[in-house]
């Protein structure tokens, strides 16, 4: 599958974005009714992607700030560990120096052992590990302190972008619940049209700025591929004719590259069905749409959104079949796949 895009300080004012998002209004005021329930898809379809994208921003920003505090936690086991080891150590020289002295006092031990100087040396060692183990158990008892700091901290942040996460999924399902209710009315809308073998006219749809420097794109942005050139199946006469592309209904169809829209057409198997003619003597085609964005005889730029993916004709779900020709007309397709290869564009 193909698809398309963070900072933890900026989840709060995208969270603040995305409720915007879903106060949308439905319908732009003063717009025919399919011109607005086609925008309102492009527009449901953009905003479920960036909902998408700060809810997955948003777990990976929690996940993130449980693994910090877990790390932390496994420092300070390492620090007790290391703290017993000591303790052990310590108990061990004690024990010895009680066997060695009896249980003396120092001074008395100094004045009745055959060895003052040997003496000495070990008392001053067992005091430099006293010492040592000492200075070791407070810096762990402060390590400790900012340790139980900061996991209050790290625990108090987390919960707190749990908190927004599930806001942002929260935001993400209404967004996604309403995209399916105009998705629905506008397959309604288009098995309509092909119904009656008329096409409603082209909307106009708020274009992506252009942003390709190459003269092919892939007809659809994010997709999986299904059907392929070739293949056999009920639902065609002979052998399929093109690639299909699995998207959404509502998906933006874009052009593959410049060209001039030479057919658009309403009916019959392919439903509604757009053809652009392009430099070199190649034709795409792209079939089974919810709508279309452009008009015949219209000129096109490389990745402009000429209309919306859908299941209209014969289709057995929402996908877009996509052609190339060598003319305008069904039965001179060729294997799309490796012509777009050909041109630069892996799919």
């Amino acid at each position: 599958m193909r698809s398309s895009r963070r900072h933890p300080l900026l989840i709060p004012a995208l969270l603040s974005v995305l409720v915007v998002l879903a106060a949308r209004p439905a319908a732009a005021d003063g717009d025919g009714a399919d011109l607005d329930i086609s925008t309102q898809v492009a527009r449901l379809y953009e905003d479920a992607s960036v909902a998408s994208g700060q809810y997955e921003a948003g777990r990976q920003d929690a996940e993130a700030q449980r693994g910090r505090a877990e790390r932390a936690e496994r420092r300070l086991v390492r620090e007790r560990r290391e703290i017993s080891v000591l303790h052990e150590d310590l108990g061990r020289i004690v024990r010895a120096q009680y066997r060695q002295g009896g249980g003396l006092p120092y001074t008395a031990q100094i004045l009745f052992a055959k060895d003052p100087d040997g003496l000495m040396r070990s008392q001053h060692a067992v005091r430099r590990a006293d010492l040592a183990v000492a200075g070791a158990v407070a810096r762990s008892r402060r390590a400790e302190g900012r340790l139980a700091v900061d996991e209050a901290k790290a625990r108090s942040e987390w919960r707190a972008l749990e908190r927004r996460t599930d806001d942002l999924a929260a935001i993400k399902r209404t967004i996604e619940a309403r995209l399916d209710e105009a998705r629905s009315a506008l397959q309604s809308r288009a098995d309509a049209s092909v119904a009656a073998g008329a096409c409603r006219g082209a909307v106009r749809l708020d274009q992506p700025p252009p942003a390709f420097t190459s003269a092919w794109v892939a007809p659809v942005e994010t997709y999986e591929l299904s059907a392929g050139f070739g293949s056999g199946g009920e639902h065609w006469a002979h052998r399929h004719t093109g690639q299909d592309f699995a998207v959404p209904i509502g998906t933006p169809v874009r052009a593959a590259g410049a060209g001039r829209v030479v057919k658009v057409s309403c009916g019959g198997a392919f439903g509604i069905e757009v053809v652009i003619e392009h430099p070199g003597g190649y034709y795409t085609q792209y079939a089974h749409l919810a709508a279309v964005a452009v008009d015949q005889g219209q000129r096109v730029s490389t990745g402009e959104w000429i209309g919306q993916s859908g299941t209209s004709g014969n289709s057995t779900g929402p996908h877009l079949h996509f052609e190339v020709r060598v003319t305008p007309d069904m039965g001179s397709a060729i294997d799309p796949v490796p012509w777009l290869a050909e041109h630069g564009v892996v799919v």
